[in-house]
């Protein structure tokens, strides 16, 4: 039995995104990817930039803070960014909270469209600056280093100067293993995937009955549950494959909850095998709003 502290997660919406329906299926044909999304005009999809909410007794943990509303215009209509306002903090104050209630704000890694709501929004002429200021802010060894150090392929996914900013908050918390010190990893702990991006951190939030994954950019949404479908921006196809796969053995078995951040229609499902070996999306969760794990 775990601690009688009580866990409960909150779906928390931040700004939507439309982006190339074919960069976001990889190798997969329009044909196939047009059944599940439809896209505009210009080829886009809808996509949504969804942070998790975990409260574990008086603790306030965000996993990750969507895109966001820093882009400056024209940088956000090449982005396909939908709102203007910062909408992650507008749907936290439905919740009665604000960034600066947050205690920890986990980020998988460090891609615009996963960390950009860590800043305020768009002002003419002024600076990046951060929002949360009591969090910490916990990252990966090797997605850290990654966001210092991109490669050519993906240096443009990064924010220039946030992770300046992060450092010079004190408040940086580079994880190098499988959870933060604070919390028991039977409650509080992360799996790490290497195919999307390196060390992209999953965080596993568990109460007495019930497990949530945060599936990040491994699992973006239902449509990626099966097993051959990948993204574009994904650095290894064949390894988020496999990393899939690997996942879907406790998702199975556990019965876990599964919670997608780019999905536009539902925050979060669970996993099945059929008869022919394939994994599917079922019992859909639509929205999550403090949902006991307990």
């Amino acid at each position: 039995m775990r601690s009688n502290v009580p866990v409960m997660v909150s779906s928390v919406s931040g700004n939507t995104q439309l982006l190339d329906g074919g960069a976001m299926f990889g190798n997969a044909p329009r044909p196939l990817w047009e059944r599940w999304i439809t896209p505009d005009n210009l080829g886009r999809i809808p996509l949504a930039c969804r942070a998790l909410l975990i409260e574990i007794g008086d603790k306030k943990i965000l996993c990750e803070t969507g895109i966001g509303a820093y882009m400056e215009p024209a940088l956000a209509a090449r982005y396909g960014v939908v709102e203007r306002e910062h909408l992650l903090l507008e749907n936290l104050k439905k919740l009665n909270l604000s960034d600066a209630d947050i205690d920890y704000v986990i980020l998988s890694h460090l891609h615009f469209d996963h960390a950009g709501g860590l800043l305020k929004p768009f002002k003419e002429h002024a600076p990046l600056e951060l929002l949360f200021p009591n969090a910490k802010f916990v990252v990966g060894k090797e997605a850290w280093e990654r966001a210092k150090h991109p490669h050519f392929r993906d240096k443009a996914s990064f924010i220039p100067g946030l992770s300046d900013l992060l450092e010079a908050t004190g408040r940086l918390v580079i994880v190098d293993g499988d959870h933060i010190p604070d919390f028991h990893r039977e409650t509080l702990s992360f799996r790490i995937s290497e195919g999307h991006t390196p060390g992209q951190l999953h965080t596993l939030v568990s109460g007495n009955s019930q497990t949530l994954v945060y599936a990040g950019d491994l699992i973006p949404g239902k449509a990626w549950v099966h097993l051959p479908i990948t993204m574009g921006y994904d650095r290894y196809p064949e390894k988020v494959i496999d990393e899939k796969e690997e996942l879907y053995r406790d998702v199975v078995e556990k019965k876990w909850i599964v919670f997608y951040t780019h999905d536009s229609k539902v925050a979060a499902s669970q996993v099945e095998k059929d008869d022919k070996g394939r994994y599917l999306p079922v019992h859909d969760l639509e929205t999550l709003e403090r949902f006991s794990l307990n």
